[in-house]
């Protein structure tokens, strides 16, 4: 591609100053980095921003870092060993002109300059977030589609050809079939309706407006797209001092929708669509597969939450199988528990389990996505409670996950709507707590040591907490549009961090003076669970890439 000479002054000048060239673009440079460079475009010049990733040859990992504001980026030693390696990227709007292939030795720096080129179609390029900020339509309408990204990208939906009448009559009730782990490829159908759902009527009404809504942004009767398409800019600054760690998992089906570390250091994923849990080496990235117990053969299959106990036990909830399950690591055996036969009716769905505090009195906490309820698991005397506390109510309901604080008081989040629930573990009752943005939708969340519950506010784009103490809500826009936060945790130095399903990026905020950073992850990335390893001097991020069949470990620099 032709250069300015202004444009290659500056990349020579880079070079010039770091290196001493060989004919093997190989330099004894640094013996801190295996390979290093820059990038650049004749549009832009020294690119900041972008993602490059080094994969070896043969090898399921993947490493990734960004480009400075010089352009400039550097590959650790440490986490690449000699061998050969292709090098990608990730820009939007820009592509690379031909695969790059490069050699890495032990004893040298390997030298990359890579110089990008205008991608021909930026459709192909767009998030699902950048799609939805680019389409027309009023923000209910768009909220909508955060329910199509459960199973595949917006790509699906802007170019299709359907029109109104056929997404009422035939796309919509066909999608509405399939259970949320659904995925292209891995369809699986839905045995009932939940009960504080609409139905009926109101759910042809549904229909018809998203359907006509859907016919307005897709390409029915158009041959393009009657809207500009928006990107957005690149992160630049503090967001370039991260490095990613991508592990591949051996089949493209795998969901990894939940990512945790057990006491020992060893991974552990939820595997959404199948009946199966498993642990990888975080350092080589072996798997080894668990098979979870099937109790209703024709239901679904597919394991959502996975989470550790103070024992070193894992929980799992075991969706349409309508149970929860406890997995002794070392004798690698589990343990089922289920909800009474009244409570488990084809809609039934246990995702959420919350045994943390469990040694508090003894009792284990799980939902019910079937008709919005909360169960209790005596584990000493098989007792088991139910509350519904939706019950009789006029306006949607789902309760989504349950989460405990120190007194293994239960607290429950409510999809829906905006609202925080509290069931005392001694007395029963029932206490709601809500959220000032209306229909936030609290999604995941996690208790703090000093018993704050942080959420992802699905729908209302944010972060939220409620100090479970002193009754207080404080809520954080995440600063890229339609971010759908899922999760949120906070590690131990005080950084309150979600992923999204539509942005392909995670955020970081800086619970002490309310800043966010936010991270580009190296190639598309539906984010669900989001886990913080604190053991490690600085906290690592593990997240999984759920519609990528991958696990993404990222640390920051700074």
């Amino acid at each position: 591609m032709n250069k300015s000479p202004r444009h290659l002054g500056v990349i020579v000048a880079f070079l010039l100053s770091t290196i001493s060239f060989t004919s093997n673009a190989q330099t004894n440079v640094s013996a801190d980095f295996a390979i290093k460079g820059v990038v650049s475009s004749s549009k832009e010049g020294l690119m900041e921003g972008v993602v490059i990733s080094a994969k070896k040859k043969n090898s399921t990992i993947t490493i990734s870092v960004v480009s400075h504001a010089k352009g400039d980026f550097a590959f650790p030693r440490s986490k690449i060993s000699a061998g050969d390696y292709e090098l990608t990227i990730k820009a939007t709007g820009y592509e690379l002109p031909s695969p790059i292939q490069i050699n890495v030795s032990d004893k040298t720096t390997a030298v990359k300059e890579i110089t990008l080129q205008t991608v021909k179609d930026i459709s192909t390029q767009l998030s699902n977030a950048e799609w939805m900020a680019s389409m027309p339509g009023s923000e209910r309408e768009k909220k909508a589609l955060l329910t199509c990204v459960t199973c595949h990208t917006l790509q699906r939906v802007v170019n299709s050809k359907y029109s109104s009448e056929e997404f009422l009559k035939i796309v919509l009730p066909r999608m509405q079939a399939y259970v949320n782990q659904s995925m292209p490829g891995l369809p699986q159908m839905r045995k009932g309706a939940r009960v504080m759902e609409e139905q009926g009527e109101d759910r042809v009404r549904i229909y018809k407006d998203m359907g006509d809504f859907l016919a307005s942004i897709n390409l029915n009767n158009r041959q393009t797209w009657n809207y500009e398409l928006k990107t957005f800019p690149r992160l630049k600054g503090a967001s370039t001092n991260v490095i990613y760690t991508e592990f591949q998992l051996p089949r493209p089906l795998i969901q990894p929708h939940d990512v945790i570390l057990d006491k020992t250091g060893t991974v552990w994923y939820s595997n959404f669509g199948e009946q199966q849990i498993a642990k990888m080496d975080p350092v080589t990235g072996q798997i080894k597969e668990y098979e979870v117990g099937i109790s209703k053969k024709d239901f679904p299959k597919g394991i959502l939450a996975i989470r550790n106990d103070r024992d070193g036990k894992l929980w799992l909830g075991n969706m349409y199988q309508a149970s929860i399950a406890q997995f002794d690591q070392q004798t690698e055996k589990f343990r089922y528990f289920t909800p009474p036969p009244e409570d488990n009716l084809p809609s039934t769905q246990l995702n959420q389990v919350d045994a943390w505090n469990k040694d508090v009195d003894g009792k284990v906490w799980a939902q019910n996505s079937g008709f919005a309820g909360v169960h209790r698991f005596d584990l000493k005397t098989g007792a088991i409670e139910t509350w519904a506390p939706f019950k009789g109510s006029k306006l949607q309901h789902n309760i989504y996950d349950v989460i405990s604080d120190s007194q293994n008081n239960c607290f429950f989040t409510d999809f829906r709507q905006q609202e925080i629930g509290r069931i005392d573990a001694k007395t029963g009752k029932v206490t709601f707590y809500s959220f000032p943005t209306k229909e936030a939708s609290p999604r995941r969340g996690s208790m703090d040591p000093q018993d704050r519950l942080w959420v992802g506010q699905f729908r209302g784009h944010k972060i939220g907490m409620l100090d479970t103490k002193t009754g207080e809500m404080k809520e954080w826009l995440v600063p890229t549009p339609y971010s759908a936060p899922y999760d949120v945790t906070l590690d131990k130095d005080q950084f309150a961090w979600t992923g999204s399903m539509t942005t392909d990026r995670v955020a970081r905020l800086n619970t002490k003076n309310d800043q966010f950073i936010e991270y580009e992850l190296p190639r598309p990335t539906n984010i669900r669970r989001v886990f913080a390893d604190n053991t490690q001097t600085k906290p690592v991020l593990w997240i999984g890439n759920n519609h990528g069949a991958s696990i993404v470990k990222l640390e920051t620099l700074d």
